[in-house]
């Protein structure tokens, strides 16, 4: 439960929204620890010579603490409530692009990671779940909003962080960025609050089944079906985070990162245009399809979703070396990526119910943590096949990942909230025969 000491919120109609507003600020601001890594993997190499599967490395340990302390920055949310724990966020998010401009060894550069990884965690898990609690009658899209944050607030500072390594080296970038972005999550603390009671469900559709029962983590980590989404939300993730996190050095190995490309009445190096519309479309898809599995249903959506991801996988692994190819399809490939980010929080919510919703979502959103681990394979993996062997098990992990929403956790999903409630119904029922 919320505590009593941040239950003043007031629940009009727009209140709410104003708290989506803030909360996607706040992922904002902490959206470059994870999408703008990519920039500084060369220059950090160029500068130490490290080489790239070391460097990638932080990046892991960054998703993985990011990922996997989220479900206990969740129970200080249930305890203390968002505010604390999203100004905690903004505080080691700020620290950790500090250390890592100073870093001058491998350990430090892993130690700034963890920092990082705490703080965007924390603020991650804080501003999705609230989302999920203002917005049961929109899960989909408010999560995916949230998400979208996360997703396109790297656009916007892209090539204002590739402008100042160029002009005034990578230590920079990451000090400025990391004390701008930090104070601003900072501030936005102070302004975020949770629903007072709970939100009541507006509608309900009979391809979006939503339970009514409240499950406790204990249940949830006891439910085969968290295990087969947890199991699906690894295979699409692993190839998301390589790709962002690799991007860079595939351009790089393709020789195209500082190839032309005009389109759109813009002309920029192919590597900076694809990482900005990537962001671009990256945040577009998160509450699009969101919307989209509001309307026709989650699974139906993850199939569309991932079969298109697994497509556009395959043609990078086949035409990435064309320049304009490579820009377009990375943009589309991340667009329907980043819709995991809003599918499966709004799935989770839907499936166990809204009371322990931060953290049950936390916990299935480890999965991104455990994707992350296969994130320095596949520099190994290009070092020995090439990318091209790296693009095809990607293809195969989405490909699989869109048969399974459909054929698995759709029968699975609705065969658990049926039982759930109609075991909560027969309980009910006896404990009533038992008064009486």
């Amino acid at each position: 439960m919320e505590p009593t000491s941040e239950a003043v919120a007031p629940q009009g109609a727009y209140f709410r929204w104003m708290q989506l507003a803030m909360g996607i600020v706040c992922m904002a601001m902490v959206a470059n620890l994870q999408y703008g890594w990519t920039l500084f993997v060369d220059p950090i190499d160029q500068k130490y010579h490290w080489g790239r599967a070391a460097i990638q490395l932080a990046f892991t340990l960054f998703v993985v603490t990011e990922t996997w302390l989220v479900p206990v920055e969740a129970w200080f949310v249930d305890k203390y409530g968002p505010r604390v724990v999203i100004a905690f966020g903004g505080v080691m998010v700020a620290i950790a692009w500090v250390v890592n401009s100073y870093a001058s060894s491998l350990p430090m550069l892993y130690f700034a990671a963890v920092l990082g990884g705490i703080g965007a965690g924390a603020v991650y898990g804080t501003c999705v779940g609230n989302a999920l609690k203002w917005f049961p009658d929109h899960r989909g899209l408010a999560a995916g909003a949230t998400a979208a944050g996360f997703g396109a607030g790297a656009a916007l500072t892209v090539a204002p962080i590739a402008k100042m390594i160029a002009t005034s080296g990578y230590e920079s970038a990451f000090f400025n960025f990391g004390i701008g972005q930090g104070l601003i999550v900072f501030v936005m603390a102070f302004f975020l609050r949770p629903p007072t009671v709970s939100m009541p469900v507006k509608k309900k559709k009979l391809n979006l089944p939503q339970t009514k029962v409240d499950f406790t983590p204990p249940q949830v980590l006891r439910a085969p079906i968290f295990w087969v989404m947890y199991l699906t939300f690894v295979m699409v993730a692993s190839g998301g985070l390589m790709t962002a996190a690799q991007i860079a050095p595939i351009a790089h190995d393709f020789k195209i990162a500082n190839e032309p490309v005009s389109m759109l009445g813009f002309q920029m190096a192919a590597l900076t245009f694809a990482i900005s519309l990537d962001r671009i479309f990256d945040g577009f898809g998160r509450p699009f399809f969101g919307f989209v599995s509001d309307n026709i249903g989650r699974e139906n959506t993850m199939f569309i979703a991932f079969g298109t991801a697994a497509a556009m996988l395959l043609v990078l692994s086949v035409y990435g070396h064309i320049p304009i190819v490579f820009v377009l399809a990375t943009a589309v490939y991340f667009g329907v990526f980043g819709e995991i980010y809003s599918l499966f929080p709004a799935t989770s919510g839907d499936t166990f119910g809204v009371k322990f919703a931060t953290t049950n979502n936390g916990m299935l959103y480890t999965a991104k943590g455990t994707a992350a681990l296969l994130v320095p394979l596949a520099s190994i993996v290009s070092a020995k096949y090439g990318w091209q062997a790296v693009f095809v098990i990607a293809v195969a992990l989405n490909a699989t990942a869109a048969l399974l929403a459909v054929f698995v956790i759709k029968p699975m999903r609705r065969a658990f909230i049926l039982g759930s409630e109609a075991t909560a119904e027969a309980s009910a029922r006896s404990g009533t025969a038992k008064v009486a």
